[in-house]
């Protein structure tokens, strides 16, 4: 089977799996009561994050881990904004969005070989993303974990990191003969 055909069977698949749970949700609404928390809209979200990566592994594209992971994890951040009520947290919950496409990367490494090189590009995409979570968390009232000096110490950390990763990227260049 084709890859276009084999794309266009899961396609299919999924889109009849869905619109039959949705049919069941109608028809039956004890069915959602059943699944209490799990029926509710941000795990639709993070539902559409799972199919995109399965659709992402039956056709063969490793790589649609990074927009599953993006879809999965904002998803997550409404989940939690639902619950808590706290939907000022946006200002700087999408911080984490990079981290998630560090996660995709990871994903996709895993999943599609190149590994090595998936695991670098994530991890400082992660790394990032936690430093300017944690910045714009404290900035914004999210985060007083760091007290009144916090936004100022990340800055210098981030700053030293990247420093630190400049000379130790030049420091390898230099003993290869580059």
């Amino acid at each position: 089977m084709s890859r276009s055909n084999r794309t266009q069977l899961v396609l299919g698949i999924i889109l009849i799996l869905l619109g039959a749970w949705f049919l069941a949700v109608r028809t039956m609404p004890d069915l959602q009561s059943l699944l209490g928390r799990f029926s509710e809209w941000p795990w639709q979200i993070i539902g559409a994050g799972i199919v995109l990566l399965v659709i992402g592994l039956v056709i063969g594209a490793p790589r649609m881990a990074i927009p599953a992971c993006i879809v999965a994890g904002i998803g997550g951040i409404l989940y939690y904004q639902n619950l808590s009520g706290d939907w000022a947290s946006w200002s700087y919950m999408w911080t984490l969005i990079p981290g998630f496409v560090g996660v995709g990367n990871i994903l996709a490494g895993i999943l599609g070989g190149g590994f090595r090189h998936s695991l670098g590009h994530g991890l400082n995409l992660i790394v990032t993303s936690a430093v300017l979570f944690l910045i714009f968390a404290s900035f914004f009232g999210g985060l007083n974990l760091l007290g009144t000096y916090g936004p100022a110490i990340l800055l210098i950390l981030l700053g030293a990191w990247i420093v630190a990763r400049g000379l130790i990227r030049a420091f390898r260049h230099s003993e290869s003969g580059e």
